[in-house]
């Protein structure tokens, strides 16, 4: 199955029990709120199908992993209610993943920046590539990780979290997100990768479903509060993208 339009592409296929979605996006696989939308209904769908016992998640193409959010839709914010819904698509689809009933197994191929490191996060388990840097560089352009801190600080810790963050212009290296916990393995190719990948998650796919339902649910304790918290974040960004320095500094990015 593939939904396509004008705001990405998502495409589902279930095979022996492996429920794989992949998303696309001209702009670096980025995602504008419909795209967002829809994959979080895609992870709820398929997260009560009884045909499905494990995820995949990944990205379209050879290049970058996830661009994070649309440069496109936050110029277009003009005020804090808009803001704050955009923002909530994150919230929305990091609370989808971690509630999800199903393990979720992340394939991160290429570079991941700001949005795109906090749905690396909130899945269970990542296999990357060597090529897989990551950056949250929104205080960069004036405002901060605070929808994706909760998930992002869960897999690192703060102290890695502030060197991510305040290094708003740096990437970190694949192996550097190997060595804080946000991958758990990492390839150096992509043949090596898929292979890992395929392998794994027809091993999962050959579990008790009921335990690894149970096995979620325990390594997500103490999220319950996430509802209200990504939510009060999703405000808190969508008010600093409205500043001028904010607005200034994505129109310098976008060229």
């Amino acid at each position: 199955m593939s939904l396509q339009n004008a705001t990405g592409t998502i495409t589902v296929s279930i095979d022996a029990k492996i429920g794989t979605i992949e998303f696309g996006h001209p702009a670096s696989n980025s995602f504008p709120a419909q795209l967002l939308q829809e994959l979080t209904k895609t992870i709820d769908d398929l997260g009560h199908n009884s045909e499905v016992t494990v995820l995949v998640l990944k990205s379209q193409g050879t290049a970058a992993f996830c661009a994070g959010a649309s440069f496109d839709e936050l110029l277009a914010v003009t005020n804090e209610s808009e803001g704050e819904s955009f923002f909530s698509g994150f919230a929305h689809l990091i609370n989808a993943m971690r509630k999800c009933p199903k393990l979720i197994i992340g394939r991160v191929h290429g570079k991941a920046v700001g949005g795109g490191v906090g749905i690396a996060a909130a899945c269970d388990y990542i296999l990357a590539s060597q090529e897989a840097s990551i950056k949250l560089s929104e205080l960069a352009i004036g405002i901060g990780p605070f929808v994706i801190e909760p998930a992002v600080s869960r897999k690192i810790g703060k102290t890695a979290l502030a060197e991510l963050t305040l290094t708003a212009q740096e990437w970190k290296p694949a192996a550097w997100a190997h060595e804080k916990g946000l991958y758990a393995k990492t390839f150096e190719s992509i043949e090596k990768l898929d292979k890992a990948l395929l392998e794994l998650a027809h091993q999962i796919a050959s579990y008790n479903p009921e335990a690894l339902s149970a096995m979620k649910k325990v390594l997500w304790e103490g999220t319950d509060h996430w509802d209200d918290l990504l939510l009060e974040r999703a405000s808190i960004s969508g008010k600093l993208v409205l500043s001028e320095a904010t607005k200034t500094a994505l129109a310098a990015f976008k060229k």
